[in-house]
């Protein structure tokens, strides 16, 4: 079967494992959250990662030509190559075993800095891992709507000119917290975000 049908199939098991793990994991947030956590997740540059944990590139059956010019560490081409296993775990072992293989490979990502959306400890974790690896701080920028005894606040964490998260709450704090907390989420599966350059928008799905 051509990987690019396994591609395809892998990239749809992959989106529906992470989006029911997501609405499961944070019964409270919203669409919108959800769906830029679950882009965190599934862009390309986390998936390469993955892959290269798996040592995927080892693997792989490249022409000359591309193995000659690093082909087995393409961020793209691992990305596929992972969504291709994806779905061929899919169409061997079923929902259950391609589910399980997923979670391996997300769970982590999403678990090892980011404890709850609610965690008080969100700003200083992120200021922490933005001074280490920038040695600038965290900008908060935040918006406010609705009558004064019943606003609600947004937040976004800004550095370097690159929205890193964007939180909703009836508090400025929670509003805070809760964009610390996908910053957090965002650089958990993307240790090298911080070193991209200005974005003006949170990262976007990739193309499969």
């Amino acid at each position: 079967m051509p990987n690019e049908r396994l591609e395809f199939l892998g990239d749809a098991v992959l989106g529906l494992v992470v989006a029911e793990y997501m609405f499961t994991l944070y019964p409270d947030q919203d669409e919108g959250w959800l769906s830029r956590a679950r882009s965190s997740l599934v862009r390309s540059s986390a998936l390469a990662q993955m892959a290269n944990e798996l040592h995927l590139g080892d693997a792989l059956l490249l022409g000359k030509g591309e193995d000659a010019t690093g082909g087995r560490e393409k961020a793209s081409i691992l990305a596929d190559a992972l969504e291709a296993v994806i779905g061929a775990i899919y169409l061997d072992g079923g929902w259950v075993a391609a589910r399980t293989f997923v979670l391996g490979l997300v769970r982590e990502r999403l678990d090892a800095l980011v404890e709850g959306p609610g965690d008080p400890d969100a700003k200083s974790r992120l200021q922490e891992l933005a001074s280490r690896d920038l040695h600038e701080a965290i900008r908060y920028e935040v918006a406010e709507v609705g009558p004064e005894h019943d606003k609600t606040f947004t937040a976004t964490a800004v550095v370097g000119g690159r929205l890193l998260g964007r939180g909703t709450g009836r508090s400025k704090k929670e509003a805070e917290q809760l964009a610390a907390h996908e910053a957090l989420l965002s650089l958990a599966v993307e240790p090298d975000g911080l070193h991209r350059g200005p974005s003006p928008t949170p990262p976007k799905d990739h193309d499969a």
